[in-house]
C-alpha cells in the first residue's frame, strides 16, 4: 500500500499539475516550451490496445542464460511509424525477459537505411534509442568459393542485393559452388526466390549461367527444357549411343535456354538464326552464345 510520503507528492501535483514541470525544471532545465499543463490517467494501457509485434526475435543463448535479445526487423518502406513503435518493442522486451535487448533494422533500400539510422530520441534525458541498421553497403560481396561455403545464407544475401552490381557473376559463381554443400532442395529454393525478387536483367544473367555450367539448381523453365532435352536425347541414344545421346539433349536444352533469354528480353529471333542455334550440338560454342545474349542488342551480335 502507497505511503503517505508516497502520496503527498502526487496530491500536490494533482492540486496543481504546473508543479510537475517546476519539479522536472530542478533536475532538467531543458524542457520543451508549453502552455499549459493537465492531469491524465496514469494507466498506460491503451483503451483500444495496440499489438506490438516484431518481424522476428532471437535469443542469443550462453548456456541456459540469455546473452541477447534481438528484435530484427526488415524496413523497405518509411520509418516514420517505426520510430514510435521501435522504442515499444524494446521496452517490452526488455521488462519481459529481464535481459539485454538490441534492435537491428535491415534495410536493402540505402535511402530507408539512412531514414532508419537517425537516433529516436524520447525526451527523458539520456534516452536515446539509436537502431542498428544494416543496410545494401554493410552486406559484403562474397566471392569467394570457401568464404561462401561457410556461411551460404549470408552469400544468398549478398547475391541478392549485389546482384545488379558489376561483380554479380563472380557472386553467382560463388554462390553455386557453395551449393554443392547445401540440399538440393533447400538450393532450388534459394534459387527461385532470386529469380522472383531480382531485376530482369540480373535474373537473365543468373539464368544463363545455370545453364552454363549444368548446375542441377535451374529454374521451372530450365528443369523443363532440360528434361525435354534429355528425353529426346535419350531416345536418339539408342540408336546412336547413350553418350552421343546424352550430349545432344544437353545441347538441345541448352539451345532452349538460349532463345528464351532472347525472346524474354524481346530480341527479334529470324528462321535462319533460329535454324543456326537449334542445329549446334557444340556446347562451348552455345555457352558463348548464351552468355551473349544477356547484353545482346540484336540476335546477330551473338555471332560477333
Amino acid at each position: 500500500m502507497p505511503t503517505r510520503e508516497h502520496e503527498i507528492w502526487l496530491d500536490l501535483i494533482q492540486e496543481r499539475p504546473l508543479l510537475a514541470a517546476d519539479l522536472l525544471r530542478l533536475v532538467h532545465p531543458e524542457i520543451p516550451d508549453f502552455e499549459r499543463a493537465r492531469i491524465e490517467s496514469g494507466g498506460l494501457n491503451e483503451h483500444k490496445p495496440t499489438e506490438y509485434r516484431a518481424d522476428s526475435v532471437v535469443s542469443l543463448l550462453a548456456g541456459d542464460e540469455t546473452a541477447l535479445a534481438l528484435i530484427v526487423e526488415v524496413q523497405r518502406g518509411p520509418v516514420k511509424d517505426k520510430r514510435w513503435s521501435w522504442p515499444a518493442y524494446l521496452g517490452a522486451l526488455w521488462g519481459r525477459r529481464r535481459c539485454p535487448v538490441a534492435l537491428l533494422v535491415i534495410c536493402p533500400d540505402r535511402g530507408v537505411a539512412r531514414q532508419a539510422r537517425v537516433p529516436i530520441r524520447m525526451g527523458h534525458p539520456g534516452l536515446v534509442v539509436t537502431p542498428l541498421v544494416l543496410g545494401p553497403d554493410e552486406i559484403p560481396v562474397i566471392i569467394d568459393p570457401g568464404e561462401a561455403a561457410e556461411n551460404v545464407e549470408l552469400t544468398v544475401l549478398s547475391a541478392l542485393v549485389h546482384g545488379t552490381e558489376p561483380t554479380a557473376e563472380k557472386i553467382f559463381a560463388a554462390m553455386f559452388d557453395a551449393f554443392h554443400h547445401t540440399d538440393t532442395d533447400e538450393a532450388q529454393g534459394y534459387i527461385d526466390e532470386l529469380l522472383a525478387m531480382l531485376p530482369r536483367a540480373a535474373g537473365q544473367l543468373l539464368e544463363a549461367m545455370m545453364q552454363t555450367k549444368q548446375r542441377e539448381y535451374k529454374s521451372d523453365y530450365f528443369r523443363r527444357a532440360e528434361a525435354e532435352g534429355r528425353a529426346k536425347g535419350e531416345a536418339e541414344g539408342r540408336a546412336k549411343g547413350e553418350a552421343e545421346g546424352r550430349a545432344k539433349g544437353e545441347a538441345e536444352g541448352e539451345a532452349r535456354a538460349l532463345l528464351t533469354v532472347l525472346d524474354s528480353r524481346g530480341i527479334e529471333v529470324t528462321d535462319e538464326i533460329h535454324a543456326r542455334i537449334i542445329g549446334c550440338t557444340d556446347l562451348e560454342q552455345l555457352d558463348t552464345w548464351l552468355r551473349r545474349a544477356v547484353t545482346a542488342a540484336s540476335a546477330g551480335d551473338l555471332f560477333d
